[in-house]
Parts: C-alpha cells; structure tokens; sequence
C-alpha cells in the first residue's frame, strides 16, 4: 500500500484513542453543521451532508450529536464559517495541504503559517503544492468486505475508477462529482463503508526517511491540534521498514 494510505492508516487508529476523539467530533459536527447551512438539513436532499453524516458515523460519532450538528444549522449557527485552504511544504520538501473551517482568517492564518515554521515546514501560496494532488472521492472497505476481485466488480459497477487492495482493506477511488452515487451504489452492493469522503490524492510523492517521518508526523500532529484545521493532507512515501519504527 502506498505510504500516503499508510499515513491514513496511522491517523485512523490514533483517532481511536479518547484524547484526539472529542476534537474529532467537534470537527465532524463542524463539517455537518456548514453541509446543512449551505443546502438542505435533510440528507437525502443534500449530497454533502449525506456523505458529512456517513463520515461521522464511520467514526462512532453518536446520533444525538450530529442531529444536534445539524439543529446549528436552522438555528444560524455556521453562518460565519469560511472554508479556506492551505498549501506548504514539510520535511525534505514533502507536499502538504491543510484545509480549515474558520470564522476568522487572520487568526487561522496567523496559527496555520506559526506552525509550520515552528516545525520545521514552510507556508506556500495557494497552488504551490495543489498541483501535485488530484481531488477524488475515496470509499474505504474493510478487507473482510471481499476479495480484491468482488471489491474490483463492484466498484466498477458502481462507476467508480480505481480500486487499491492490500491486506488492510480495499481503498476504492472515484471523481469528486460522482463520490454520492458511487458510495450509494456500493453501500447496495457491500454494506456501509469504514469511511467515505472527498480527499486531496497525489500524483507524485515525496520519498522520506526516519527522521524526516518523525518530523512530519510532529507537523501534522500540531496542524491538526488546531480546532480550525478540518483535515491535513501530504504526499510522502515511506517504506515498510520505516513505518515499522513509528
């Protein structure tokens, strides 16, 4: 498995622990909230707040929690939140893209360009990295879903452009636009999906070693400390025997 899903990997168990659970929360509320305001509160009418709602329950996040999310929404709260992305650079140059949900610019801003230079990073302009990435709809199947062939059938039935099989589970990639019909379509087909969500994937990685694995992962780790930071993104790659040692 390439060392960017390797890095979903490591953050997906580290979501599990109690102290990174509640900031998951808050920011899975966050996300549901803004889908609501920006169109329906009803998910079956709006796509993005569907897939807000799958993503959430992936994550254990309790129902009364994200009815309450979406309550925010009709009662004006998220009216502020402005979605704004940032690009920089990392360790030896890796790509790194850090997307917020803020109701004020200038402090994320400020926190986002303070924590990349404390960590050994560099804040870019908007672009600097982006091109190195293509925005894509990613479903993850646990490995227990089916083999690598049914997953493969499946997923080409359901429109959807790639599959990635490995041991730890089936990584079905598909256009930003078609990610609702695609995830509906599976969902049919294999039951619910461990994730679901429109992710930044690359297209050129950038090779790391121990010490710059570590390095990044205290960036990352400080990005996503930040309450309005919603999700950080890179692009390196790492071989198995440096991701053992993590």
């Amino acid at each position: 498995m390439a060392g960017h899903s390797k890095w979903a990997n490591i953050q997906h168990r580290k979501g599990r622990q109690d102290a990174a659970r509640s900031k998951l929360f808050s920011k899975l509320s966050k996300e549901i909230t803004v889908a609501a305001k920006m169109g329906d509160p009803d998910p079956d009418k709006n796509p993005r707040l569907r897939l807000a709602v799958k993503e959430a329950k992936s994550n254990s996040v309790p129902k009364d929690v994200i009815d309450r999310a979406i309550k925010k929404s009709t009662a004006g709260e998220g009216d502020d939140y402005e979605e704004i992305r940032y690009e920089g650079y990392g360790p030896n140059g890796v790509a790194v893209i850090v997307e917020t949900m803020t109701d004020n610019r200038n402090r994320t801003a400020s926190t986002v360009r303070s924590t990349f230079s404390k960590n050994g990073g560099n804040l870019g302009e908007t672009g600097s990295v982006g091109f190195m990435f293509e925005r894509k709809g990613e479903v993850i199947y646990p490995a227990t879903a089916g083999d690598a062939d049914t997953i493969f059938e499946a997923a080409i039935e359901a429109g959807a452009e790639d599959v990635e099989s490995s041991e730890d589970g089936h990584i079905i990639w598909c256009a930003d636009t078609d990610l609702n019909d695609v995830s509906n379509a599976l969902e049919a087909a294999l039951g619910e999906s461990e994730s679901t969500k429109l992710v930044w994937k690359p297209t050129t990685t950038t090779e790391l070693g121990l010490e710059d694995m570590r390095k990044l992962m205290k960036l990352v780790d400080a990005l996503e400390d930040d309450d309005d930071v919603q999700r950080v993104t890179t692009n390196f790659e790492a071989s198995d025997e440096v991701m053992a040692q993590l």
